[in-house]
């Protein structure tokens, strides 16, 4: 019996003292490509409906990795697919989710810099790992706005599939 407590507290012991964490981490980041290529895509998806809109994309730490206002796109379309996408990627889910879902604390979401509680906002992952969101807006609602995210999203799946 004594032993099997000496044994116990020793393996304790050990599993406390294992190998610190790595001091660097390797992450999976978006690339400027991609980023550019899934904005595009729902930039130009909106267009063929007739809306003009700005798409941004943030990296998994929140910056702006791409973004991108239709010629036509009001200016502020910019700021507010931005604060979309910041929500987004706080959450990890999409934005109208959110907005249905957590309806008790919206009003004290929207008052946190660079997030806003609107449809239009997309995590975007890659093997299970979030590594950014895309905002959309300036379409006639935010359900046409988060359907051409997802229509980007769904163009891209391959590529975001097979990132190494």
């Amino acid at each position: 019996m004594l032993k099997i407590f000496t044994s116990a507290c020793l393996l304790l012991a050990a599993s406390v003292h294992a190998a610190p964490p790595p001091d660097l981490l390797p992450v999976r980041q978006i690339s400027l490509e991609l980023a550019h290529d899934i904005a595009m895509q729902a930039l130009q998806t909106c267009r063929k409906q007739g809306f003009s809109v700005s798409a941004v994309i943030l990296d998994r730490g929140g910056n702006i990795q791409v973004a991108l206002r239709d010629t036509l796109a009001p200016r502020y379309t910019l700021e507010i697919a931005e604060r979309k996408a910041g929500m987004a990627l706080m959450a990890g889910t999409d934005t109208g989710s959110l907005r249905a879902d957590r309806a008790d604390i919206r009003p004290e979401l929207n008052h946190i810099g660079g997030l806003i509680v609107m449809e239009g906002g997309v995590p975007i992952r890659s093997a299970g790992s979030l590594v950014g969101s895309v905002g959309v807006s300036g379409a006639p609602g935010g359900d046409k706005d988060a359907a051409c995210a997802n229509t980007a999203l769904k163009a891209m799946e391959e590529r975001l599939e097979l990132a190494p």
